[in-house]
């Protein structure tokens, strides 16, 4: 199978974890996320299988949307609920809507972010955390990221729930605990649901106990999105058997200037049958060349 499987990841699972479960139930070697949740986070999760894994280079800079959750009264060393406390407690009873949406502003918009101490962010190769963990330096370097949108659900106590639409990259974590900083009694995400990664959403996915039943019925195709219909926003063009067979050779192809792709930077290139041939990049007016072949 070719293609992808958009998991609604479990708290407590590392994306790894959810990796590897689906690689025994698929039984197949090659599968890969695009985009890591935190262990504590759930939702959207998306896998490539297959030889579909070759299109992860497309996903890097994908959007996310969340459903997040702040508790405000203190901070943690990894700025989430799985952390120890840092500081004194001072939960408010509850938190000033007004001051809080005047503090919100300062994150919408292009910010610079400093990443957790306890992240995958690497260090001359090595991971962030495992520094942490053994008490080494963790000098990490402010990246810059955009939030596009940051709405304020509900407040419930000393909880704020609120949308974000962020682009890739982006460390809720650091925006709870800055927002805590921020009002002066500390902050950390205490929960997070990924709703949306690129063009996948949570109505589309699986859970891993639906995965299990789907692998008893002997019906996992059910859960896979055809490789032709990942990446939408990119035009495609119909390709004959030659065509595609030169494709498949790592020769050019054309495609009709009269069609959606009329200068696109990039094409889907699809068989008869519907599926995915390649991914073309123009190198010509209407002459794409292919840079990823399945």
């Amino acid at each position: 199978m070719t293609g992808a499987i958009v998991v609604d990841k479990p708290s407590g699972w590392t994306s790894h974890d959810v990796v590897n479960k689906v690689r025994k139930l698929f039984n197949i070697r090659k599968v890969g996320h695009l985009g890591t949740l935190d262990p504590a986070a759930t939702g959207v999760l998306p896998l490539v299988i297959g030889r579909a894994t070759r299109l992860a280079q497309f996903y890097a800079a994908g959007d996310k949307v969340y459903d997040a959750v702040i508790h405000f009264g203190w901070a943690t060393d990894t700025y989430d609920g799985d952390g120890e406390p840092v500081g004194d407690k001072n939960e408010p009873a509850e938190l000033d809507r007004e001051r809080l949406e005047a503090l919100l502003e300062e994150f919408r918009g292009e910010i610079e972010q400093l990443p957790p101490p306890i992240s995958a962010k690497k260090i001359h190769g090595t991971p962030a955390y495992k520094l942490a963990r053994k008490n080494k330096p963790v000098e990490l370097k402010p990246v810059t990221v955009t939030i596009y949108s940051l709405e304020l659900l509900e407040l419930d106590g000393p909880r704020a729930r609120l949308k974000v639409h962020c682009s890739a990259g982006t460390y809720l974590r650091t925006v709870a605990h800055d927002l805590g900083r921020k009002y002066g009694c500390g902050a950390f995400l205490e929960k997070l649901v990924r709703l949306k990664a690129a063009e996948f959403t949570l109505d589309q996915a699986r859970t891993i106990e639906e995965l299990e039943v789907l692998a008893q019925e002997g019906r996992l195709d059910r859960a896979v999105i055809p490789a032709a219909r990942l990446l939408p926003e990119m035009p495609s063009v119909r390709v004959d058997r030659l065509t595609e067979t030169q494709i498949r050779q790592g020769r050019d192809f054309r495609a009709s200037p009269f069609r959606s792709a009329k200068k696109a930077k990039l094409v889907k290139a699809i068989s008869e049958s519907g599926d995915l041939v390649a991914i073309g990049e123009a190198r010509l007016p209407n002459l794409y060349h292919p840079i990823v072949v399945l």
